[in-house]
């Protein structure tokens, strides 16, 4: 069994004695917490600690970090609080063990919510410190590991959550050790039988294929002794999930996929990399669109490599990485590295930038927290954000700009500022104008064109690609929501108050603040808003405030509040709606109805859905203001005689006549007539009355008559 001992012969390699002393003393410390307490396993419980610390070791992690690992679980279950860790061993190791713990004093409706919540609090400790995720990934490693004592349901869930959260975590920092490790053991925790085939398949294929390989790696490494090149050939393996994935998603059998032969060069600097790439590409032909640099173009996570893909011996492919040692370093322990560095006391900029993306990202997390609704919402855009399938795209000064594939111009726009997305408006794609929605390719140069009066548009969230886009079009809605759900409670409130001859604005503050008590709303702000939403009914709210104001209740009746009706013009926003029951246009007589959370639903006055509505305090009159410049959508029905060309007729006559044709369905009623459903945006009702009478005139109509009604 590993002991204390083996860790202090391991740290004697890279940190000074005191430092290890204090490991084993935070070692001694935790050994006594958590005395009594065993795992599932049976084992005594600072076994798991130790184990932690021992997988950080292997990345040279620092001593606090290490003591943190010891410490990792005093807080959560054991006696021990934080400022007890604190007095013993200096705020950083406190701050790092708090930020591991998991929040165990709040009782969470649902696992899904513990994790979000759990993830939420470690996301702000990370912002702090980021030591405390490579603790946290280290623990789940070990937690992993050991998962056979669990029963294997939560088994499945603890996989998964590793899965969706931790083992893309550990690849957004680089980390790929531990990455590819967590995905192993996630996969043959969910899916046992799949993976135990896989690997008895890998077994034996890689007997098969030992001498190929050895031939092809020999070949390599001959050819760059005879150059004088500094560089170690190694076959590389693949992981089992690497497989399964694209067993499953390429539908390729096992033998395609283990067809192909991978081997990582690793030599002493930048400049031997690209001289050995030009050795392995005169010694065998490149696949052409193969290559990648990732040196000068590094990913996301810090990751720094040449990609190729050749035709080797018998048509073979062969898939070649590249690097420096420092890169090796860097896409085993990413940003872990930084430590390793540390510890021999050299600063390596490949270190230094793994660090700096690192910050970046965390920086990005807080962002998308404070922009989210809740915690399920927040690690619901994170999942989004953890693929690390990156494109390079370049602004107009030439910087370069990482967006996940997949991504479109408002995502680039978002991404370059939250202020530039919300007010973007067209975009230049390599000097051609191009729509929102266009899905970029690396190497295109974008540049954003904005207006100040520019808005997010709530269709954006059907094609954007990141997280962080998703977050602040979802805020920036929210917010435009409140914006005009305010100004229409505004307006509804003033309405009712001025059966008695006042106004919001004319109302004492202390009344109003008096009102707002009694009906138990933090402000007046959030009382308007809550009417504009149909929360609350503006005309009990007046009644409030009037009988407030004379002690004695309000003189006018219920019937009095149908005075001016409401003006509207088509373009209130997001918290007035146009029913789709029967789609009312500027011209018909029309009802609002307050909806809850809705706002106000505009319907034509004779419309059916109204009929039901039992409360009358929820119907308001309304008309419609004069000069609109807005398109309306109006549904209509034709019967007309089955032809060829009848469409593309029925589609011209609307054309000229300044029309737009929103969705057209065709039914068949026998061999002779049929049934078209034409969904138009127009103008107004005389807009509308001048298209039916064209449509009339087509010699196959034989009757027209709008939905609705």
């Amino acid at each position: 069994m590993f002991t204390i001992d083996d860790l202090t012969d391991r740290l004697g390699g890279y940190l000074p004695p005191d430092e290890i002393q204090q490991v084993k003393r935070a070692f001694y410390y935790a050994e006594q917490a958590h005395d009594g307490q065993h795992r599932r396993s049976g084992e005594a419980y600072v076994t798991h600690p130790l184990a932690v610390a021992n997988i950080l070791a292997n990345m040279h992690m620092d001593h606090q970090s290490l003591m943190a690992a010891m410490l990792h679980d005093v807080i959560e279950d054991t006696s021990v609080d934080k400022p007890a860790v604190e007095t013993q061993f200096g705020k950083p190791v406190a701050e790092l063990v708090d930020g591991v713990s998991k929040l165990t004093q709040i009782a969470f409706e649902d696992k899904a919510v513990a994790q979000a919540e759990n993830f939420q609090k470690m996301v702000l400790a990370m912002s702090r410190d980021i030591r405390v995720i490579i603790v946290k990934l280290a623990d789940r490693l070990h937690n992993m590991r050991t998962l056979g004592a669990l029963r294997p349901d939560k088994k499945r869930r603890i996989a998964r959550e590793t899965l969706e959260i931790y083992a893309r975590v550990a690849g957004r920092l680089g980390i790929n050790t531990i990455r590819i490790e967590l995905e192993d053991l996630a996969f043959q925790a969910i899916h046992p039988m799949r993976a135990e085939r896989i690997k008895r398949a890998v077994i034996s294929a890689r007997g098969h294929r030992r001498s190929a390989m050895r031939q092809v790696q020999d070949t390599m490494q001959q050819s760059l002794n005879d150059e004088g090149l500094s560089g170690t050939v190694m076959g590389r393996q693949k992981h089992l999930l690497s497989i399964y994935r694209k067993m499953r998603d390429q539908r390729k059998p096992f033998a395609e996929i283990m067809d192909v032969f991978g081997f990582r060069i690793v030599t002493d600097d930048v400049a031997s990399c690209y001289r050995i790439l030009g050795i392995v590409h005169n010694l065998y032909k490149p696949v052409p669109g193969r290559f990648k640099d990732y040196i000068a173009i590094p990913k996301a996570n810090g990751y720094q490599s040449l990609h190729t893909t050749l035709f080797g011996p018998r048509g073979m492919p062969i898939e070649v990485q590249i690097r420096t040692r420092e890169m090796e370093a860097m896409a085993n322990n990413g940003i872990a590295a930084h430590w390793l560095y540390k510890a021999g006391q050299t600063d390596h900029p490949i270190a230094e930038g793994s660090r700096a993306r690192a910050r970046s990202w965390v920086k990005g997390l807080l962002e998308m927290q404070r922009h989210a609704g809740d915690s399920l919402e927040f690690i619901e855009h994170v999942k989004n954000d953890l693929f690390p399938d990156d494109i390079y795209v370049f602004t107009p000064k030439g910087d370069i700009m990482e967006l996940p594939r997949g991504a479109t111009v408002i995502d680039f726009a978002y991404s370059v500022h939250t202020d530039i997305g919300n007010s973007c408006i067209a975009c230049r794609i390599d000097r051609q104008l191009a729509p929102l929605s266009t899905r970029l390719e690396s190497g295109q140069t974008l540049d954003i064109i904005t207006a100040p009066a520019a808005r997010p548009n709530v269709a954006w969230l059907n094609f954007v690609g990141t997280a962080k886009a998703r977050s602040a079009i979802r805020h920036a809605l929210k917010h435009q929501q409140q914006k005009e759900a305010i100004q229409l409670g505004r307006r509804l409130l003033n309405k009712a108050l001025s059966v008695f001859e006042t106004s919001i604005e004319e109302l004492d503050d202390a009344l109003v603040k008096r009102a707002l008590k009694e009906l138990d709303i933090e402000d007046k702000d959030t009382l308007l808003e809550s009417i504009g939403l149909g929360r609350h009914m503006a005309y009990v709210v007046a009644r409030h405030l009037i009988d407030l104001l004379d002690g004695q209740g309000a003189t006018a009746s219920g019937e009095a509040k149908s005075q001016q009706p409401v003006v509207i013009s088509g373009s209130e926003g997001m918290v007035t709606s146009f029913a789709r029951c029967c789609h009312p246009l500027p011209g018909d007589d029309v009802v609002g109805h307050l909806s809850a959370g809705k706002g106000l639903v505009v319907h034509r006055a004779e419309c059916n859905n109204l009929a039901d509505k039992q409360n009358p305090d929820k119907l308001f009159t309304l008309e419609w203001a004069e000069n609109i410049d807005e398109d309306f959508l109006v549904a209509l029905r034709i019967e007309v005689e089955s032809r060829r060309g009848l469409v593309a007729e029925l589609a011209g006559v609307v054309t000229d006549a300044d029309a737009n044709i929103e969705r057209i369905g065709i039914e068949e009623r026998d061999a002779r007539l049929a049934s078209v459903n034409l969904t138009l945006a127009v103008k107004g009702r005389v807009h509308l009355a001048r298209i039916i009478k064209r449509i009339r005139n087509l010699h196959s109509v034989e009757k027209i008559y709008r939905l609705g009604q």
